[in-house]
């Protein structure tokens, strides 16, 4: 009876939490559905009049989202990647290489999670502007990647965790280095977490308004989501239908990437309980 009755509970929590998330995803869809003109500001929860395509064309041309999305990509692979070699070496240094402190290097990488991303603005600020840093995209790549580090760094060093320690044994009895160990050993055996942590850390990038419309005023230089909250700023001239086809546009790449590393996505998921 128990049991049935935690069933009951947990599944209940379940479906609660799943329409939490299904119905503002619901009301996106159906409004970016609207025709802009016949939009009267009352939200509709059903589906009418197809204007979709429309909304998408002028959403394109007002944000100017072509080049802002080229941008995201850009930064959000780059930086990525950069982020995830780095991350994936560290990871490596700490659990497989025989340092000291492992533990005091573990939470002085990862304490980066754990201030919230506004202490750096001024700093950051300050040092771009007398760099010469502001509103160019090196800029861009080196934020990113700085701030992707961290979490990607957990990611890894929980995967290194788990790879036996016989393999590493065996390799050093074999005389490989250190170095030769880390990319023909490591690097290969890693790369499903890899994946994983570049997917999380590519969505986090391309979702980033913070730091977009901090570090960034040219139409050149600025990110998908600083555009789009452009766009959100002629709110009363586009419509709400224009400003939510822009959000579910500029949304899609992620949902392919997750959907395309939706396995991997998992796979980490195990790894860091």
């Amino acid at each position: 009876m128990t049991m049935h009755l935690g069933r009951v509970l947990r599944n209940t929590v379940l479906i609660l939490l799943s329409l939490l998330w299904a119905v503002p995803s619901w009301l996106l869809l159906v409004n970016a559905f609207v025709p802009a003109k016949e939009y009267t500001g009352t939200p509709h929860w059903l589906p009418g009049s197809f204007g979709l395509f429309d909304n998408f064309s002028q959403a394109w041309n007002e944000a100017d989202l072509g080049p802002a999305m080229g941008n995201s990509l850009l930064y959000a692979v780059v930086g990525s990647l950069v982020a995830v070699l780095i991350a994936t070496g560290a990871a490596f240094a700490v659990v497989i290489m025989p340092v000291r402190r492992r533990v005091l290097w573990f939470w002085l990488i990862y304490s980066g999670t754990l201030l919230p991303l506004q202490v750096f603005l001024r700093p950051l600020f300050l040092s771009y502007a007398r760099f010469d840093l502001y509103d160019t995209q090196i800029g861009m790549f080196l934020v990113y990647a700085t701030i992707s580090i961290p979490f990607a760094f957990f990611l890894m060093r929980n995967y290194a965790t788990t790879v036996p320690r016989e393999v590493v044994e065996a390799a050093r009895m074999d005389g490989a280095s250190w170095w030769r160990m880390f990319w023909q050993i490591h690097v290969p055996l890693s790369k499903s977490a890899m994946v994983a942590a570049f997917s999380f850390q590519f969505v986090a990038i391309w979702n980033d308004l913070l730091f977009g419309i901090t570090f960034s005023t040219s139409d050149n230089i600025r990110p998908a989501i600083a555009a789009l909250s452009e766009l959100q700023g002629s709110y009363s001239a586009v419509g709400p239908p224009v400003v939510l086809a822009g959000a579910l546009l500029v949304s899609l790449p992620t949902l392919v990437l997750f959907f395309s590393a939706q396995r991997f996505f998992v796979n980490n998921l195990k790894l860091t309980r």
